[in-house]
């Protein structure tokens, strides 16, 4: 399983390209950011078309966006799945929702094709690092093929269930980490309006039990008024979006996580639709009448 295919050449998919380069697979790449695809062959990449990509390959990893994105690769004359050799192995990394991870497994056995799904959590730093937990869906058998190529771009692989598994343990996971950024935003502002030194306090606490790596990993910037993005706001309310679709459909009412909702629209209306996630602070920030900032 040395050859693979990458399509999704975004904040996330060009570091993990990177890292499989340097762990010595030959790794064919597509994109419709032209840019982005010659950056990938500078450093080692292949450009291909998807069809042959389908042909070439032994996993194709897709990286993108959303559903809709997802099955425009695979669908069609000149997609995946029409020009997939039997036994190609597809892994869907992108974020999306359970019920179209199971139509894509579905879809696949038509051609025999084998999938997973494997969204992932580690933000940019995490794919530039290596360093991603990858949630998967799909059969033991089928991640132990794959388990080197995800082991060159991950650190915490974990089988969850079946299809559709991995990504809604990608769903919980961004209820907690962007739950976590409103909570961390609500006391970072109150401490603001306080007037106390937002940094001290933030070491005084962050041993303790309100403790997190997102508060270690978003605190700084927030200080910093650095919102360059790792994941964007028009990102996590795509996921946000999708948790609360799977929640209607599964009977589970979710009050605090479809406020968050509501706070990532707002932002979207000021012109937050590409800053980080952590501008959800921003939010706080504009009803309170108060920056989060470092001492002068």
């Amino acid at each position: 399983m040395n050859k693979v295919g990458f399509i999704g050449l975004g904040i996330m998919g060009r570091p993990m390209v990177n890292n499989l380069l340097k762990n010595k697979f030959e790794v064919y790449v597509n994109d419709i950011n032209e840019q982005a695809v010659k950056e990938a062959v500078k450093n080692g990449g292949i450009e291909v078309s998807i069809s042959d990509m389908a042909q070439k390959v032994d996993v194709i990893i897709t990286m993108l966006p959303a559903a809709q994105h997802v099955y425009s690769v695979l669908r069609g004359e000149q997609g995946v799945f029409e020009n997939a050799h039997e036994d190609l192995i597809l892994a869907d990394m992108s974020s999306i929702g359970p019920v179209d991870a199971k139509k894509i497994a579905e879809e696949a056995k038509k051609y025999s094709v084998y999938t997973l799904d494997a969204p992932v959590s580690g933000g940019e730093p995490g794919a530039i690092n290596g360093t991603l937990s990858i949630m998967v869906g799909g059969e033991q058998k089928i991640l132990d093929e794959v388990m080197p190529i995800f082991k060159s771009i991950g650190k915490d692989i974990v089988l969850v269930g079946n299809h559709g598994s991995g990504v809604t343990a990608k769903l919980a996971n961004q209820i907690i980490v962007n739950l976590n950024i409103a909570a961390v935003s609500e006391a970072l502002v109150l401490s603001a309006k306080a007037g106390i030194d937002i940094e001290k306090m933030y070491h005084a606490i962050r041993g303790g039990l309100a403790g997190s790596t997102v508060l270690d990993a978003k605190v700084p910037l927030i200080l910093d008024r650095n919102f360059k993005p790792g994941g964007t706001i028009k990102i996590n309310m795509k996921d946000i979006t999708n948790v609360m679709s799977t929640a209607h459909e599964l009977d589970v009412p979710l009050p605090m996580t479809s406020q968050l909702l509501e706070i990532f629209h707002s932002l979207v209306a000021n012109g937050e639709l590409l800053s980080d996630h952590g501008s959800i602070v921003k939010y706080y920030e504009k009803i309170a009448n108060v920056v989060v900032k470092r001492e002068d």
